[in-house]
């Protein structure tokens, strides 16, 4: 995955990546993970949705950045009213232990770049996915 030796830039070319299934057509490819991230204290990955998907809602206990890339969706916090739209040139933020969720909309997918800010990514669905 490197082609740097130690104490150097380390490059993870995104070609070179797995792609886990998510169900429901969705795609989750993993950049900064377990096995390219030792040592640091963030995991990102690259998640593909297609038009109508929607994630089921869950929280992180840490801190979640979602980056939309391509396409277009909806973000929304458990038990709250209201969305906010996502479209390229939007991040949200979401804070520690906060449920939430999101969905893709329109005819394209939704593309988002997701950092997960400690060093393992964990996921505590509200109801079991």
């Amino acid at each position: 995955m490197s082609d740097a030796p130690c104490n150097s830039l380390k490059v993870i070319r995104h070609a070179d990546r797995p792609t886990v299934a998510l169900g429901g057509g969705a795609t989750y490819q993993p950049i900064v993970g377990d096995d390219t991230g030792d040592g640091v204290p963030v995991r990102t990955g690259i998640q593909v949705s297609p038009p109508g998907f929607a994630v089921k809602v869950h929280s992180h206990p840490y801190t979640e950045i979602l980056t939309v890339l391509d396409g277009r969706g909806e973000a929304w916090l458990d038990g709250q009213d209201g969305v906010v739209a996502m479209e390229p040139g939007v991040s949200v933020m979401i804070p520690p232990g906060v449920r939430h969720a999101f969905r893709a909309i329109g005819d394209r997918p939704l593309v988002t770049f997701g950092v997960h800010a400690n060093d393992r990514r964990i996921v505590n669905y509200k109801d079991a996915p």
